[in-house]
């Protein structure tokens, strides 16, 4: 290895990262406070092997750059920052440590954690204030050069409308790993998402967009490494522009294209793309943690400080660190990492993990804080979708509802009220009306309209479907962790027994309650979003927290038997009501009125004697049943040609008691024959025949039906 071979020019400070042009490639890098950056190049061959290192000859407004002529892509490198080591002040300069580019658009391997990754010496009295000079480049991931020769054939966005968006949340690994139709090499990759046989489920479930557990190279703990466990959910960033190559089918120098070639096949079958990304934090840890790329670059710049005593991190995530967003080069990562993925790799939205942080520029949650402003006037990020996770666990963390107007919001209310519900609690029926509806009480002020409520009843985090209702509590004995990780409170009901069963009585009422979840979601307004396995009866045999499980605890079980097979379409039939049923696909939030020259309003709520629900029966604590009409002539639409669409008219009886209930339905003027379409107690999918109004109808305990009359001409 020699500090110069060929010639070295001096390049320029933009773009930042290495970016080749066809005859070389600039580096460029920011750190405010080095006194010197090297960069490192290495064997394509043998990753281990050092080439060559060049100083970087200029520094223009405190990015330093080079530009080497006759580097192609395919090159591997990284960088080593000189500086002052003073934790005590914040700066954690250490030149012995390799940092991966905070650009880099691919990273080759993984954090070895028992190579000298820390920038301080392990196990002394001083804590971290005494400097590390063992070389690190052993346990340290490379950066690599590429080049955009991806061929999009003409590729274009599905842009489906938000009124019309049904979310998949699933993990490429997970969704892949044991899919029958998907051949081995491809299974647990992009490829293998890409792949007719995963791209038929999603088609024929009826979903419009998955959302994409993270899929930006991550770090894989330490901790997790001495158990053998991995970090599968990816909440542990260490690249922003990078793809993970663990989902890589075809050599880590392929996988920009691998993930292009997925987007792609998606967008075909007009599925659009939506990724769960962490800006919030990074995998590099506290002050304890390892020095791998930003801490190296510029600590203070990239990370929150306690003010008095900036050797500390400020934690609003529970991981150990949170991102500065009040430094504007901070800001400008974030921003570019999110139009990269827009502009070159034709992403279609994002779900921000945790986004209360990124609104924290003074410590509170400011909803006209930088980042969120930059986002709203961002032309880019006008285009797609954007979702808030809006909370995070630092002080005055739950931010349902105080995002901005082109936000939608993950609804963490929606999901504890329908699990309340549906496993008998009391004082529900307010919170349930206004969570069916969109969660105007939430939403309207902002300007926004149903869809800034995406509603869920499950998610990655926390019981599946099915364990909600098999499991009282969790069983995180796998994770390694005294089954002390978890949330304990998770408003599930077991139906009478802990765990698996062949009780028919309590599998019958687990079966229905996992329809009456599933209906619920479907028909109530707002942005539904499945978790992926769900529709399919997924156990993970009580793990509430399988964050560290990359095993057949996570994976999707695609070997279904009949009663999994009947779920499976039963979910089927509900997504496509939904996409059919205008009524079901409000832009706008119910008033309660007659609209048009409409006889009916819009939304009419009645208790099983057919009248009409009143301001005391909202108040009942023990109100289980209840039904609610939304009148499809009075949700009417202009179509292109500017004549008026009426949709039908659904009614909805839920029944939360244990017993069965008989129901009046609403006299002739609401309508005068009803067609059951979804009946939750009919585990086989047969339905009973028509009900002519003001008749009696019994719901089964604990079930759901929904009757339509269709529009008339």
């Amino acid at each position: 290895m020699t500090e110069s071979q060929g010639p070295v020019w001096p390049g320029n400070p933009s773009p930042l990262g290495a970016t080749y042009d066809g005859k070389g490639v600039n580096f460029a890098v920011f750190s405010e406070w080095a006194t010197k950056v090297e960069l490192c190049l290495y064997a394509a061959g043998d990753p281990n092997r050092e080439v060559r290192r060049v100083t970087l000859p200029e520094v223009t407004r405190f990015v330093h750059h080079v530009y080497l002529p006759g580097l192609v892509p395919g090159a591997l490198y990284g960088f080593r920052v000189h500086g002052p080591y003073q934790p005590e002040k914040g700066l954690r300069f250490n030149h012995h440590k390799l940092l991966v580019d905070p650009y880099a658009k691919t990273i080759l391997g993984t954090v070895d954690f028992k190579a000298p990754v820390y920038g301080y010496v392990m196990g002394n009295k001083d804590g971290d204030l005494k400097v590390d000079e063992h070389d690190s480049a052993p346990g340290v991931p490379r950066s690599v050069v590429v080049e955009d020769r991806f061929d999009w054939e003409g590729d274009v966005a599905p842009r489906v409308p938000w009124h019309k968006t049904v979310l998949y949340e699933v993990h490429v690994k997970g969704f892949t790993q044991t899919h029958p139709e998907i051949p081995e090499h491809l299974r647990g990759t992009y490829g293998g998402f890409a792949h007719p046989a995963s791209i038929a489920h999603l088609r024929t479930l009826g979903v419009t967009a998955v959302e994409l557990l993270p899929i930006h190279h991550a770090v894989n703990e330490g901790f997790l490494s001495d158990k053998k466990l991995t970090n599968y959910w990816g909440y542990s960033t260490l690249g922003f522009f990078a793809p993970d190559t663990r989902y890589g089918c075809s050599g880590p120098l392929n996988v920009v294209n691998e993930f292009k070639g997925m987007v792609k096949a998606l967008h075909k079958a007009g599925i659009e793309v939506i990724l769960d990304v962490v800006y919030n934090h990074t995998g590099e840890g506290n002050h304890l943690g390892p020095t791998l790329s930003l801490k190296g670059f510029d600590n203070l710049a990239y990370y929150r400080t306690l003010p008095e005593t900036p050797r500390y991190c400020l934690d609003f995530t529970g991981t150990g660190n949170s991102i500065n967003v009040r430094h504007p080069q901070t800001l400008k990562l974030i921003m570019d990492s999110l139009r990269y993925w827009v502009t070159e790799m034709h992403v279609d939205g994002f779900r921000f993990d945790l986004a209360t942080v990124l609104a924290r520029d003074r410590g509170e949650f400011d909803r006209w804080g930088a980042f969120l402003q930059m986002a709203h006037q961002d032309p880019v990020l006008a285009s797609v979708k954007l979702i808030a996770e809006p909370w995070d666990v630092g002080m005055g963390g739950y931010q349902i509802a105080n995002f901005p107007v082109d936000w939608a919001e993950w609804n963490g209310k929606y999901r504890d009220s329908m699990r309340r519900f549906w496993k008998g609690d009391d004082n529900l029926a307010a919170e349930l009306g206004y969570r069916l509806t969109g969660s105007s009480d939430l939403f309207q002020l902002s300007g926004r309209g149903p869809w800034a409520s995406v509603n869920f009843v499950t998610c990655h985090d926390g019981f599946t479907l099915h364990d909600l209702v098999t499991y009282n509590d969790k069983h995180n004995q796998a994770n390694k962790e005294d089954n002390n990780d978890g949330n304990s409170d998770n408003m599930s009901w077991n139906c009478g027994v802990e765990g698996e069963t062949e009780d028919p009585v309590i599998l019958r009422v687990r079966a229905q309650q996992k329809r009456n979840l599933l209906a619920t979601l479907l028909l109530s307004h707002g942005v539904p979003m499945l978790t992926a396995g769900d529709e399919m009866g997924k156990t993970q045999q009580g793990n509430n927290n399988a964050y560290c499980q990359d095993s057949e605890i996570s994976w999707l079980d695609w070997k279904l038997d009949p009663s999994r097979a009947s779920l499976l379409e039963f979910t089927r039939r509900l997504v496509q009501l939904r996409q059919t049923e205008p009524v079901l696909q409000r832009r706008k939030f119910f008033r309660g009125k007659k609209l048009w020259d409409s006889d009916l309003k819009d939304l009419a709520w009645f208790g099983p004697d057919g009248k009409e629900m009143s301001q005391a029966d909202w108040q009942l604590p023990t109100l289980r049943s209840l039904g609610y009409l939304m009148g499809g002539d009075a949700i009417a639409t202009v179509d292109s040609k500017g004549g008026r669409v009426v949709g039908s008219t659904l009614l909805v009886l839920m029944n939360a008691a244990p017993e069965p209930v008989p129901f009046t339905l609403p006299d002739a003027q609401w309508g005068r024959a009803w067609e059951i379409v979804i009946d939750t107690a009919q585990l086989d999918n047969a339905l009973r025949g028509d009900t002519p109004a003001a008749s009696a109808l019994t719901v089964t305990g604990r079930s759901l039906v929904v009757l339509r009359r269709p529009a008339e001409a």
